[in-house]
């Protein structure tokens, strides 16, 4: 249906094979395709191409014709393609019987710079080849033939029909040799445009029938590239070395070459093939490796040698190289140990895939080294390689690299070091992400993606250029430090501030009122009659330095009884008072604090005798930090606090801490010690009044 692809002019690849077509069909489908590069169409069901099919296609990089089964062709069909970059052709033999018809087509498609790759093929008379008349008039000059059965015959009349043609390169990929190689007919052909001739995975049926290459002496004289890869091949005689005598490029891969053979082969190393500048011999059963330098020593225009996928396990302290080897493959070779063996001409060293752990030897020259798939811990020495600028050392045991390790490559200026074990430490990642910017002449060439971290735990599997680090995990040491300092700091300030504020004193205080207020609980258990427990008429705290004050003045002005002069009780002065001192009442071997809470208890109020004594004295302030708690104390019920003031005292001089002491001395009257004689009875009558709890009109009180 031509109206197909009418809204696909961007289109540039179209794969129309096997389906079930006959033809193309008019007009054409691929009218508008003007950016088309790639077609591909055909199939079993393909039986009739006419010219104005290919209507709309007028270049093409690459063509795939599948006509096993073509009945009718109009010739021009394909010659309306052009250029035409690459042709594959599918044709099978019946096809090729029809040679009308395979020539038109063949014909169509053939061009000097057009590679034509014919598969499917069984070339086995002389009317299976005549097809290729068209394309030897044509003088193609690259030919392919993929799958393909070959007998003698066909051979030898393939080589007649291209005689004197310039076919530049011929491959044969899976071909089958069904004769014996018996090919002398073609002696007289002119085949010196050969230059490259490519044999890939080749079979001959009966190899103990087939006969030596000597005869072909007049083929394999002119190419300059031979390649016979996966043929089973193990050994080409000497002989037939010598035939080739243009051969500068000579490919042997993927077959049986021993040692032994190898030495056949090459001549054992006389220097036969004297052009020869490139040789891969891998993937065979070689395992001598001072052999091979032997062999290969006299190849004096050596410049690339290919060795991988052999059992080099080993090789030799010295040996000799020719002095044009540039190229060096030891892949896949299993060595363990790299010696001063290597040749110091070396630009480039594949390595790559071998048990190295360590790499130590100097290659001056060296431009390019892959390192991969070994057991490497770390980076070689840059200063191994002065000129190095590609290093690709990925699948390793690397676990990471530095700035100091890339700057000892003078010249580097590729790396590829993925898909190895990273240690993701605070210092690789930061040095990882600033290379991945860009930053130094190094750059990572094989993608951000295959840098992953393989420890800390919690890091396994991040790419290496998405993780973040905190300062907490990458400076430890100092944020222990800083932390430590800071905490040190925050409890000296705290320290200084609790001091200043008393708050250590209050927190005692409370704990130790707690404590004894709880054994005042259980002592006002056993008596519910809390008048029955009051035993005192005051607890007086004073200094040890006002006790001749207490004991000669307060103590009998107040406990003795007054009598008149005739020596009788004066019934102006009721029953004396009983004080509580510390001296005398307190119970030896109490706690201090359970002594003063129980005296406080048993007295009906509390005489504090102030002074500067009273302030500076440790014993008072002690006495007067567990009794503030209870003199201010809700729950005491009653107003107990007396204050006696033996000399003039400013609250400022009590200490700050007794925050409801200095409130109490700001708003509260309290009885001062006159200095004059004749007032001394009025006190003493304020304080009586005082502790029996009765007005007294003339107390004598020092305001703030």
């Amino acid at each position: 249906n031509q109206k197909w692809f009418n809204k696909l002019e961007a289109l540039q690849q179209l794969n129309l094979l096997n389906n079930p077509y006959s033809c193309l069909g008019s007009p054409s489908v691929f009218q508008g395709l003007v950016r088309l590069r790639r077609l591909h169409f055909g199939g079993p069901a393909l039986e009739e191409l006419k010219r104005g099919d290919l209507s709309g296609v007028t270049e093409l990089e690459e063509l795939t014709v599948h006509a096993n089964n073509l009945m009718r062709y109009e010739s021009g069909t394909l010659a309306y393609v052009w250029p035409l970059g690459r042709v594959t052709l599918s044709l099978h033999s019946p096809f090729l019987t029809n040679e009308a018809l395979a020539s038109a087509v063949l014909s169509d498609v053939s061009y000097p710079e057009t590679p034509v790759i014919i598969e499917d093929l069984h070339l086995i008379g002389n009317d299976t080849v005549q097809p290729f008349r068209a394309a030897a008039k044509k003088r193609i000059r690259y030919l392919t033939l993929r799958n393909i059965s070959l007998s003698d015959e066909a051979l030898v009349n393939f080589l007649e029909e291209f005689s004197g043609v310039p076919l530049t390169f011929f491959m044969g990929d899976g071909v089958t040799l069904t004769g014996e190689g018996r090919w002398e007919r073609a002696r007289w052909t002119d085949q010196k445009s050969f230059d490259e001739f490519y044999i890939r995975n080749a079979v001959v049926l009966d190899v103990f029938k087939f006969v030596s290459f000597l005869e072909l002496g007049f083929l394999l004289q002119y190419p300059r590239k031979v390649s016979v890869v996966n043929c089973k091949v193990f050994v080409m005689p000497c002989l037939t070395s010598a035939l080739l005598k243009n051969l500068q490029y000579l490919d042997l891969s993927d077959n049986l070459l021993s040692d032994m053979t190898l030495k056949e082969t090459l001549c054992d190393g006389n220097g036969t093939m004297k052009d020869l500048r490139v040789l891969n011999i891998s993937g065979n059963a070689l395992q001598s490796f001072s052999l091979l330098t032997h062999l290969v020593l006299k190849l004096s225009k050596l410049t690339h040698l290919d060795v991988s996928r052999n059992g080099y396990n080993s090789m030799p302290q010295s040996c000799s190289w020719p002095s044009t080897l540039r190229y060096l493959n030891l892949s896949w070779t299993s060595l363990t140990t790299i010696t001063p063996c290597l040749p110091k001409t070396l630009k480039v060293l594949d390595l790559s895939n071998n048990d190295l752990k360590n790499l130590s030897q100097a290659l001056p020259a060296l431009r390019e080294i892959h390192l991969s798939g070994n057991k490497l811990l770390r980076l070689p020495s840059g200063s191994l390689f002065p000129n190095l600028q590609t290093l690709t050392i990925q699948s390793n045991t690397l676990n990471m690299f530095s700035h100091s390790d890339l700057q000892s490559y003078q010249r580097l200026q590729s790396l590829q070091a993925g898909q190895n074990k990273f240690v993701c430490s605070c210092d690789f990642v930061d040095f990882f992400q600033s290379v991945m910017k860009g930053s130094g002449d190094v750059h990572l060439t094989d993608g951000e993606e295959t840098y992953i971290c393989d420890s800390p735990l919690f890091l396994q599997g991040e790419e290496l250029g998405q993780v973040h680090r905190s300062i907490v995990e990458c400076h430890q040491v100092l944020f222990v430090s800083v932390s430590c300092g800071v905490v040190l700091f925050v409890v000296i300030l705290l320290s200084v501030l609790l001091w200043r504020l008393h708050a250590i004193w209050y927190l005692k205080m409370t704990w130790a009122w707690l404590n004894a207020k709880r054994n005042s609980r259980q002592r006002r258990c056993k008596d519910r009659d809390s008048e029955a427990l009051l035993s005192f008429d005051a607890f007086v705290s004073y200094s040890e330095r006002d006790a001749s004050w207490v004991e000669n003045f307060l103590v009998p002005e107040l406990e003795e009884p007054r009598e008149t002069d005739e020596g009788i009780m004066n019934p102006r002065h009721p029953r004396p008072l009983t004080l509580c001192l510390h001296k005398r009442d307190f119970l030896p071997g109490n706690w201090i604090v359970d002594n003063i809470m129980s005296a406080m208890e048993r007295s009906r109020r509390t005489i504090f005798v102030l002074s500067e004594n009273f302030v500076q004295s440790d014993w008072c302030r002690y006495e007067l930090d567990f009794s503030h708690f209870w003199l201010f104390d809700g729950d005491s019920g009653r107003d107990a606090a007396i204050l006696i003031l033996l000399e003039p005292l400013s609250k400022d001089d009590v200490p700050k801490r007794f925050c409801k002491l200095r409130k109490l001395m700001s708003s509260t009257t309290y009885l001062e010690w006159p200095q004059e004689e004749e007032k001394v009875e009025g006190f003493w009558r304020s304080l009586r009044h005082a502790l029996r709890g009765e007005e007294e009109e003339d107390t004598y009180i020092l305001c703030n």
